[in-house]
């Protein structure tokens, strides 16, 4: 019998999607929310974990594997929460590891927000 927690997508209160820059103006409460997104990547290290977690095969790594980022284990865990909480990662425990996913809405919507404007 497994213990694994299922855990959710994002956090709660936590939307990653807003419209394409080039669509329309922000709304205020849509530039907090990105703004979040994007201040979390904003750090290096967040940065350079957030990649790590994002390109390991598989779509998740394990945080014993993403770990060798130049900081200690504390920061790195303090790194990923921060990830956790701007809605860029969700977390799933296995045994004593945890485990890190980059949630695909989250790339979509990064990916689609910063999109240049179709030609038509």
């Amino acid at each position: 019998m497994s213990n694994a927690k299922v855990l959710p997508l994002l956090e709660p209160n936590v939307e990653p999607c807003c419209p394409p820059l080039t669509e329309r103006p922000l709304t205020a409460e849509e530039a907090i929310r990105t703004a979040a997104m994007f201040k979390a990547l904003g750090d290096p290290v967040r940065l350079r974990l957030f990649s790590a977690v994002a390109s390991h095969a598989g779509g998740e790594a394990c945080v014993c594997d993403i770990s060798d980022v130049g900081v200690s284990q504390p920061t790195v865990s303090h790194h990923l929460k921060k990830l956790k909480e701007a809605g860029l990662l969700s977390s799933e425990r296995r045994g004593t590891w945890v485990y890190y996913r980059v949630e695909p809405s989250v790339l979509a919507a990064m990916t689609a927000m910063l999109a240049p404007a179709s030609v038509g």
